[in-house]
Parts: structure tokens; C-alpha cells; sequence
């Protein structure tokens, strides 16, 4: 089974998620430019939330990149991510329309920890297929980012409960611990040829 139709598919969504988000920013009821600022917490939501779908975007790129099989399993569990990724538009909705209160900011929480979850679940499977390439483990390696990443949205819910504001804060930080470049998958690829 080849994987360019499991990557087109997982690409249009994620394309469709991103337009979604997009589409929930609605223009102020003013003409003013103060009347913008009424906006923030919508905006903040869609930025933060643009952000790390990007971020899930770029590694689930690189994971099927380096990825050589993939089988019904696979299809499945990739299925099972882009669930939990396809309700980022209605967490950032939420947030935003509440002002980052408690509730919608751990629900928000709660979607990206599930998604960590799918997306572990992924690696974990494409492991199993038979014929996959030795890079795709080596390229893994400890998945240190992964791991503080699950343990930071995970803490981030019931911080979210006491403190919205600093499990904002842990979004971004698990945000800009992914913006430094992952080079992983590449040395893995450049090794394995």
C-alpha cells in the first residue's frame, strides 16, 4: 500500500481545518480601528491555534515523509489523529467567544492532549508495518519534544481550571519548543540513503 493518497488526504484536512479557523474570525461591528480591539481574544485564540496546527502539520509531514509502508492500520490511526486535530476549530471558537475562560481553556487542553495521544499512537503503528524503513525509529530516537510535550498539554487541564492564563502560557511554550527546528527526520533520511 503506498502512502501519497494517505498524505493528500491528511493534507486536505489540515487545509480544511485552517480554513475553518479562518472563516470563525468575523470583522467588528464598528468601522473604528479601537473597534479591532474588542477582537483580541479571538484573535489570540486563531494565532495560537494557527500556530500549533501548523506545528502538528510540519511533523506529521515529516513522519509520513520518512515513512516507506503504510497498511489498513496505519490508515486508521492516521484517521484517528486527524479526528482529534478537526476539533481545533472548535476549541480555538471557544476560547476565543469566552475570553480564555477556565472551562474552554482546558477543553482546548484536553484536544491537544488527545491529539499527542493519536499522534503517538501513529508512531507506535507504523513501527509494526512490516518493510518500514529503520530511519523512521532512528529519526524517533526518544522523542524528548514529544514526551514534554504530552506532560506539558497534560498539566496544562487542570492548571487551565485554576490559572487559564498560565496554561496559555504552557501553549506557548510547547509552541516555541516546537518552532526550533526538529532535525530529526532529516539526519535519519540523509543517513538511510
Amino acid at each position: 500500500m503506498t502512502k501519497g493518497r494517505l498524505e493528500a488526504f491528511s493534507d486536505g484536512v489540515f487545509a480544511i481545518i485552517i480554513t475553518i479557523m479562518v472563516l470563525e474570525l468575523r470583522p467588528p461591528e464598528g468601522a473604528a480601528l479601537e473597534d479591532l480591539g474588542e477582537l483580541w481574544p479571538t484573535f489570540l485564540a486563531y494565532l495560537m491555534s494557527f500556530a500549533l496546527l501548523g506545528i502538528w502539520w510540519a511533523n506529521h509531514h515529516h513522519l509520513l515523509h520518512i515513512t516507506t509502508k503504510v497498511n489498513g492500520a496505519v490508515l486508521m490511526a492516521n484517521l484517528h489523529l486527524l479526528f482529534w486535530i478537526s476539533f481545533f476549530p472548535f476549541g480555538t471558537a471557544w476560547v476565543g467567544d469566552t475570553q480564555f475562560a477556565p472551562v474552554p481553556v482546558a477543553v482546548y487542553a484536553g484536544i491537544q492532549s488527545l491529539a499527542g495521544a493519536a499522534y503517538y499512537v501513529l508512531v507506535r503503528v507504523l513501527f509494526r508495518v512490516p518493510g518500514q524503513t529503520p530511519a523512521l525509529a532512528a529519526a524517533i530516537g526518544r522523542d524528548l519534544k514529544g514526551k514534554a510535550s504530552s506532560v506539558l498539554y497534560l498539566a496544562s487541564i487542570p492548571i487551565a481550571l485554576i490559572a487559564p492564563a498560565v496554561a496559555v502560557a504552557i501553549f506557548v511554550a510547547v509552541a516555541a519548543l516546537w518552532i526550533i527546528p526538529d532535525r530529526r527526520m532529516e539526519r535519519a533520511l540523509e543517513a538511510d540513503r
